[in-house]
C-alpha cells in the first residue's frame, strides 16, 4: 500500500538511524511492528489482571506430585 503521511524530517531520520534501517520504508514498518507488538503487550497485561492466573497447588504439592 502505497500512502502520504506528513513527519517531521527529524523524527524519520531518529527512527532510520535507531532502527537500523536500510530506508525510510524499512524503518517505518520496524516502528509499526514495534508499536503493535507493545500495544498486544499491554493488552494482555490488562487482560491478566482483570484475571488473575490461580494456581490450585503449591510449590511443595508440585513436588511431591511430579516425584510419584
Amino acid at each position: 500500500m502505497k500512502i502520504t503521511a506528513l513527519i517531521e524530517d527529524e523524527m524519520i531520520q531518529e527512527v532510520v538511524k535507531t532502527s537500523g534501517a536500510k530506508n525510510i520504508t524499512e524503518a517505518i514498518k520496524i516502528a509499526l511492528k514495534d508499536y503493535l507488538a507493545r500495544r498486544k503487550l499491554v493488552e494482555l497485561a490488562k487482560n491478566i489482571a482483570s484475571e488473575p492466573i490461580e494456581f490450585y497447588y503449591g510449590a511443595d504439592q508440585l513436588r511431591d506430585i511430579n516425584q510419584r
